[in-house]
Parts: structure tokens; sequence; C-alpha cells
């Protein structure tokens, strides 16, 4: 395995997998620990406090520095007090922006209906809150045991998992997507390349938008279009106020005509 490559993992393995972005890599934990392998300060980490920074600096054998400072007050095991969103159910009106943005996918609802967060795969990111239209989410103190080493690396692993599993669904809905990507865009490569080279997590394929042939339109073809779509309104309107099976058919050859003309 390329070295590099092994390096950037073994950092990765480090960071605590909240893909929060608040180290200033807004597509999570992965592209951070790629540029601390390519020189980057390793002391950003906010949810992983001076605990993950000290162990970096010691993987890296570089010298210690501060960590960056969280707005929470110090746990036990020396890293920031961990955090979960909640949603004021009665307020929420189904936007499904905190969907989108969620990374590890610990938001379910549907549209125009009650949101709920699953409190225990909620990592306390933030990222649902400034989507939310009507301000209806706030963070709580996680009133859970402190993991300990074993359960933390358990967590992280599943977070990670996760995280690719969302990014896949993420890079196959962007083709057909039409409103607005609500969280930073993925560099969806990178993480395709590093699922290349771990079984460990879901495999991460770049989707392919399919050329639709270009089709030139003369004079000729151009009112032969034009007829068929005048055809075609006239027909929805005729159907509109009485159904007729001979002139729905018609209506299905038109428009297979029409589709065949514009190479659809």
């Amino acid at each position: 395995m390329n070295s590099q490559i092994a390096l950037i993992q073994n950092i990765d393995a480090l960071l605590p997998q909240t893909q929060c972005g608040l180290c200033g890599h807004r597509d999570g934990c992965l592209p951070y620990a790629k540029s601390i392998a390519e020189g980057e300060e390793a002391n950003k980490c906010v949810p992983g406090g001076q605990p993950v920074a000290d162990a970096l600096a010691a993987l890296l054998k570089r010298p210690q520095l501060l960590a960056e400072e969280s707005v929470w007050p110090i746990q036990s095991d020396g890293r920031p007090q961990r955090m979960k969103a909640i949603i004021r159910e009665d307020e929420c009106i189904g936007c499904t922006k905190c969907i989108s943005a969620c990374p590890v996918d610990a938001i379910i609802g549907s549209g125009k209906l009650m949101h709920s967060i699953l409190t225990d795969l909620c990592t306390g990111c933030e990222l649902c809150i400034p989507p939310c239209p009507v301000d209806c989410i706030d963070l709580i103190e996680d009133d859970h045991v402190i993991p300990n080493e074993t359960l933390r690396i358990r967590e992280q692993n599943d977070l990670r998992n996760r995280y690719y599993s969302h990014i896949q669904r993420e890079e196959q809905r962007r083709i057909n997507r039409k409103g607005p990507v609500v969280r930073a865009n993925i560099d969806t490569a990178l993480f395709a390349q590093f699922s290349a080279q771990d079984d460990r997590v879901p495999d991460i394929l770049i989707a392919q938008i399919e050329a639709k042939p270009v089709v030139q339109l003369n004079a000729q073809s151009t009112i032969e279009l034009a007829k068929l779509r005048t055809q075609i309104k006239k027909l929805e309107k005729q159907l509109s106020v009485r159904d007729d099976a001979k002139k729905r058919l018609l209506l299905d050859e038109l428009n297979q005509q029409l589709n065949a003309c514009q190479g659809i």
C-alpha cells in the first residue's frame, strides 16, 4: 500500500469522525487527514480536543500544539463536552433540509412531516442547525457515560461507515438533484480512492451522467417539431374534456414521434 495513503488512514483513524467541518474542511475528517499529511497543523480538530492533537503530534513526530478551543466545557477525558441535537418537534415544518445536512444520517422524517433525531447516532456536529428555516433544533449535553478507548474506536468506525454510505447515496442523487446542496460539496473522488483501498468501509463509486446525443435541427425539422407540439396540445385539451381511446393512442404516438425528433 502506498505509504502516503497509509499515513492518511492512520491520521484519519485518530480523528473522531464527527464530520463536523470545524477544522475548516467542511466535507469531513478524511480531507483534514489528507491535509495534515501534507503539512497542515494537526491541532484543529475541535471535538477531538487536546487528546487528539497530542495523539496526532506523536504519530507525526511533530511538536505538541494547543488544540483549538471549543465553546463547550472540557470532560474528564480531556475532550470537549459531547453534545446531541434535538428537534422541537411541534415546531418542525418538515422541510427536510436538516436530513440532507446530517453527515451520518441520524435524522429521520419525510417532506412536510415531523422529523426526529436518533440521538444515539447524533454526533453533535451542529451541521443541521444553520439550514433549519424555523430554528427548531437545539443542542443538549450528552448524558451517556464517556466511552472508553475500545468503545470510542468502535463508535468512530461506525460513524466513518455511515458517512461513506451517506456520500455514496448523495453521489447517486447528484445527477438528478434539482434543489441546492445543503452541506459543503464533498470531494467524492478522494473518498472513492480510499474506499477502494479499505475493505472496512463501503465502496464509493462516482456516478456518471449519461451523455445524450446532440440532435442537429434544420429548418424543416424545426417546423415538424412545432407541428407535433401543436397537435399534442390540441389532443391534450380535447382529452381533458372527454376521454377517447383512439385520441389517447394517437397522443402516445405523437409523443413518441416528438421524443424521437428531439433525440430523447
